[in-house]
């Protein structure tokens, strides 16, 4: 069986009609390229090339070979750009992400991307990041945004993604009852959270119990968007990434809650499989991180307002 060198060999030696400036195109010897012609000629099981005539002509059966060993050639080169011009990337991208990030910067990252990858087609999953793993680990997603809690035994390349600041929000009127109420009014109020096999919802309940609240009523949902619907409507306290309801702050419809202890931060990660597009992966890595990072300034930071006595110690 003939490999590559043997038909790079044959086809410009055919194109310049010389061993000579054939092995100079190479930068190999003569003899070398003499060499890897007679071995493509051993593995056809006949001659190609006339080395009578002056230029070097391919035989009848070496041009109609030479159509061949020429698309070969291209094919090979054309699959090679895959890896070596990033811009031209035309493969599907699985991504999944966590709800708190496609509600927030993924829209800006997602247009960026296509900007960046025009040929790119994006399979967009978004969901807990336990289910994010799995998923995963069953080889249906090729990167994730997503916590850590890598299926054991996978091997993936992880890096630093965003972090975002939670705080506790509840609709004006019952904000306003918990101001003039105490710590029994605050335990008995219901909390609203992320389902229960996503982390913010078992930190949550760390919190409370370190509060002294060990049996806390909390309604939990899969989506970010419906607990802010909920705090709104007075359902509840609201537990939320602190950026995504700065607009609900701003018109009023939301108060953030006063904490002498700051709720657990949300940290997310990058995580995509080694053995999938690895450097195309991390610069769509980059270009996330990037995005995270202009998000956060332009909401820029929802200060804390003063501790409330009542319901925390002062």
């Amino acid at each position: 069986m003939f490999d590559f060198k043997e038909l790079e060999a044959f086809v410009w030696v055919v194109r310049l009609g010389s061993f000579r400036k054939g092995a100079t195109k190479l930068h190999i010897t003569q003899p070398s390229i003499s060499d890897r012609i007679t071995r493509l000629e051993d593995s056809v099981g006949e001659s190609l090339l006339d080395r009578s005539a002056r230029p070097v002509q391919p035989t009848l059966r070496g041009r109609e070979f030479f159509t061949h060993a020429e698309r070969l050639l291209e094919g090979r080169d054309e699959a090679m750009r895959l890896f070596q011009d990033e811009e031209s990337f035309s493969g599907t991208l699985r991504l999944g992400v966590i709800e708190t990030i496609a509600s927030s910067w993924c829209p800006t990252f997602m247009r960026r991307l296509a900007e960046r990858y025009p040929q790119l087609t994006i399979e967009l999953m978004v969901d807990i990041s336990p289910f994010l793993h799995q998923r995963m680990a069953e080889n249906d997603l090729d990167m994730l945004f997503a916590m850590d809690g890598l299926a054991p035994g996978l091997s993936v390349i992880q890096t630093p993604l965003c972090t975002f600041e939670m705080g506790m929000f509840a609709a004006p009127e019952l904000a306003a009852t918990l101001r003039h109420g105490d710590m029994a009014t605050f335990a008995d109020t219901a909390f609203i959270s992320f389902s229960k096999q996503a982390r913010p919802y078992s930190e949550l309940v760390a919190y409370l119990t370190a509060l002294g609240i060990d049996t806390p009523r909390i309604h939990s949902t899969s989506t970010l968007m419906t607990i802010m619907r909920m705090s709104i409507e007075g359902l509840g306290i609201g537990v939320l990434p602190v950026a995504t309801v700065r607009d609900a702050v701003n018109a009023g419809s939301l108060e953030r809650l006063p904490l002498e202890e700051p709720l657990p931060p949300m940290i997310y990660d990058a995580i995509w499989r080694r053995s999938n597009y690895p450097s195309f992966c991390a610069s769509v890595a980059r270009l996330a991180k990037q995005c995270a990072a202009d998000y956060a300034q332009d909401h820029g930071k929802l200060s804390s307002p003063t501790t409330m006595k009542g319901y925390v110690d002062t």
